[in-house]
């Protein structure tokens, strides 16, 4: 996956944002502990990074961003009850309102880790309220279709579908909206729409809103071109859905070997089709792909717990 298709993915863009945003009040260059740290948590030594940010914290335990990353490293190790004082901590230091909207964020995530959609909707609606006072439709959009992303997953189908017409809606409220960014919100919108249908039995259903989310990325490819590639690579992860939860796996393989390769929770989708398939071996390789994601997002939130337990770590 290329960075400009990175840069849209609605798992990461919000975050993004406030990062940048929080980055550019904060100034200055990253502390060296963070550096290291973050090293450690590439390399998998999820210990070693909690331990240099504790160290930080003995000294500085006031600091936003060595208590996120504690909670971070937490969530990775599937410790989020342990996690969670430490993002408090980080919003109750928090020195501005761009900076507390991320800490919300990281808590909103740390509660997905769980498979919590009842409190990951608490969280993300802070950071949406957050969007409104700037105020940027487009993020607004982002984080109620990242807390509705949540709560698909963990299968609470009528908060995700709540969330997710929030996020339909309130991104098409943007000022002078581009043409292409409206068939934009459409192609999310029956995209969801689709996998919701899937995850209820509604076969017919779920293929009447592929047929439009194919509709909407057409018509989106005649106004922004550029646009539309990015968003391409989201069919085949959807064709790929509804085909697993119709019970067509074969199909449901072909199309998710189609989707980006790299991400966890399309390894787990691909996982749990082989082992429909009866092939367990090819299951596990998969499944031990997304156990080793160290992102804090949606996917990773499903993937990484959901991987780990098939693995029996």
């Amino acid at each position: 996956m290329n960075a400009r298709f990175l840069s849209l993915r609605r798992a990461f863009a919000a975050a993004l944002v406030l990062a940048a945003a929080a980055s550019a009040q904060r100034g200055g260059p990253q502390p060296e502990y963070a550096r290291q740290a973050q090293q450690s948590i590439r390399q998998g030594k999820l210990d070693e990074a909690l331990d240099i940010y504790r160290k930080e914290l003995a000294t500085n335990p006031n600091s936003q961003d060595a208590n996120r990353g504690a909670g971070l490293v937490l969530d990775l190790m599937g410790k989020g009850a342990e996690a969670r004082p430490y993002y408090q901590k980080a919003i109750d230091a928090a020195p501005d309102a761009a900076r507390k909207a991320a800490a919300e964020r990281d808590m909103a995530m740390s509660y997905a880790f769980s498979g919590d959609c009842r409190n990951t909707v608490k969280f993300e609606q802070m950071v949406f309220d957050y969007w409104v006072t700037v105020p940027d439709f487009y993020q607004q959009g982002e984080m109620a279709n990242e807390a509705a992303r949540v709560c698909i997953d963990a299968g609470d189908l009528d908060t995700a579908e709540k969330y997710y017409k929030i996020g339909h809606d309130a991104g098409l409220k943007e000022p002078d909206i581009a043409p292409g960014r409206k068939d934009l919100w459409a192609f999310r919108w029956e995209h969801a729409a689709a996998r919701l249908a899937a995850r209820r039995g509604q076969k017919a259903e779920a293929q009447k809103h592929v047929d439009a989310a194919k509709a909407a990325l057409d018509d989106m490819a005649t106004k922004d071109e550029g646009l539309a590639t990015q968003q391409r690579g989201f069919f085949p992860y959807l064709t790929g859905y509804v085909a697993y939860y119709a019970g067509d796996y074969p199909k449901a393989l072909a199309e998710l070997q189609k989707a980006n390769q790299s991400d966890p929770f399309f390894q787990c989708l691909i996982g749990m089709t082989y082992e429909k398939l009866g092939d367990k071996d090819k299951a596990m390789e998969a499944y031990k792909k997304a156990s080793v994601t160290t992102a804090h997002n949606p996917p990773a939130a499903f993937a990484r717990p959901f991987a780990r337990k098939k693995l029996g770590l």
